[in-house]
């Protein structure tokens, strides 16, 4: 069940509609959203039903025990177990199979080849992010950041709420759950802003991004080798807007949906791609999984607290390893190791250019301002160009693919049979869009929040119609669905 169809815009409105009917009746109302949750889950596959009850439990159980005990090893064999378990179906489903078939490579080449077990696994949509929830959540509890939860019921809500449940952004129990212990309540503040997210999440996604996908993107990475340089040149250009568009667009649908229920979630994006570095750059993109990295694996394993060499060990070692979180390829892992040592030899050179120029030099104002405005432009197109690189990897289904579309890339075939004006539009729009207002979004929440109640959905009503009459056929599954 895909956000932008019709299948959801029923079932939307029967949730909207009975959720906010009970809510004078707490717990009814969530027994109603844990069970509409899970039957948007087991839409997919009803199977997968059993396995998200399965981890949501121990992850209630772990809090519980860590709630109550008090000895520090006890807690801290609790918290690994817990880890521990969510950790080894995250691997099993996710990464059995690359680990099997990388481990039949190897022996081959090293004529050892043996019979191995392989298996036909179905990857669980959304494993990943309501996996790193449970994990956050029994952590944070270790930490004494949250108290255990003793609602079991409430634990479920929370890992199972369905507008973040298949891809993000990823929410933890300390924002999420206070708000189920207070009363529901449905302002026209909510209203508006969810109203604006939604119309706004629509059409990056249905318009935008599903435009670049099928008229440029997809035919241009399907065979790199087919396409002239300018192709495969506004194709990355295009994939950089589209995956932004994509996953942004999702994000802005479910943190809308969120608030049209009651429920505030945090930012996501906040425009990415106007970073003057790649740390900018993580500080604006998917927050909810970059303060994750930060919070549950580059701080516990040092952070920047024990010298240059470790600080760069830590950085490369988190962006190792939030590429392997995004899929069981090479092509991830080097995306991730990319990044990583790419915010290593970025952090040393600003250490080393501020050793040579001091940031307190007494220049004359006027070229410390144009100085500083043209090193932060170069950092934009810099920071915007080094992405693009990677997210060719990223978007490649093998290295013998991004390896030909480089080629490509250096080569001097420039005809174009993909990139019509109307693709590079969209793609120079995905770029503007980057450097509006932060608060353009709000503005238009505050100015229209004050219309009465009718104009409010007949407004996001003929919203939905128009992206829909603009959007081209067939609705694309989002790309972070496979993560």
């Amino acid at each position: 069940m895909l956000f932008p169809t019709l299948e959801f815009g029923i079932f939307f409105l029967i949730v909207f509609t009975i959720s906010w009917g009970l809510r004078w009746t707490p717990d009814p109302r969530k027994y109603f959203l844990v069970g509409a949750s899970y039957f948007f889950y087991g839409w997919w596959d009803w199977r997968f039903t059993a396995l998200l009850f399965a981890t949501t439990l121990i992850n209630y159980l772990g809090g519980l025990a860590l709630g109550s005990l008090r000895r520090p090893g006890l807690r801290k064999l609790v918290v690994g177990l817990t880890v521990a378990v969510d950790l080894g179906v995250l691997a099993f489903f996710k990464y059995y199979g690359f680990f099997l078939t990388s481990l039949d490579e190897l022996l081959t080449a090293l004529g050892l080849q043996r019979d191995l077990p392989f298996m036909e696994i179905i990857l669980p949509i959304g494993i990943s992010f309501f996996t790193f929830q449970g994990i956050s959540y029994v952590v944070d509890v270790y930490r004494g950041h949250v108290a255990a939860e003793r609602s079991l019921l409430d634990v479920m809500l929370f890992k199972s709420f369905f507008p973040q449940l298949v891809a993000g952004p990823i929410v933890r129990a300390a924002d999420f759950i206070p708000q189920l212990h207070a009363p529901a309540r449905l302002t026209r503040e909510h209203v508006a802003v969810g109203t604006v997210l939604v119309l706004t999440g629509l059409a990056k996604k249905m318009v935008i991004a599903n435009y670049l996908a099928t008229d440029l993107v997809d035919p241009v990475f399907f065979d790199p080798t087919a396409a002239g340089s300018f192709d495969l040149l506004i194709a990355v250009y295009g994939y950089a807007i589209q995956i932004y568009c994509d996953f942004s667009g999702y994000s802005d649908i479910a943190i809308g949906i969120a608030a049209l229920l009651g429920y505030r979630f945090r930012e996501n994006f906040n425009q990415p791609y106007r970073a003057s570095s790649l740390q900018e750059f993580w500080r604006r993109w998917h927050i909810s999984l970059s303060t994750w990295l930060r919070d549950y694996l580059y701080i516990p394993l040092g952070g920047s607290r024990f010298g240059e060499a470790k600080t760069y060990r830590n950085l490369f070692l988190t962006m190792f390893l939030g590429g392997v979180w995004h899929g069981a390829a090479w092509n991830f892992v080097f995306w991730g190791a990319f990044h990583g040592a790419m915010l290593g030899v970025e952090r040393w050179v600003r250490g080393r250019l501020d050793e040579l120029v001091p940031p307190q030099a007494d220049y004359p104002g006027l070229m410390t301002k144009l100085g500083n405005r043209l090193q932060h432009g170069i950092g934009i197109v810099w920071t915007f160009h080094l992405v693009c690189f990677a997210w060719i990897f990223f978007r490649a289904d093998s290295f013998e693919t991004a390896g030909a579309y480089l080629a490509g890339l250096a080569g001097s075939a420039a005809q174009s049979a993909h990139a019509t004006p109307f693709l590079a539009g969209l793609v120079l729009l995905g770029l503007v869009f980057q450097f509006t207002p932060r608060d353009l979004g709000r503005e238009l929440a505050l100015g229209i929040r004050r219309l009465p109640s009718p104009l409010l959905g007949l407004l996001l009503g003929a919203g939905i119609a128009l992206i829909w009459m603009v959007a081209p056929e067939g609705v694309a599954p989002f790309i972070y669905f496979q993560f």
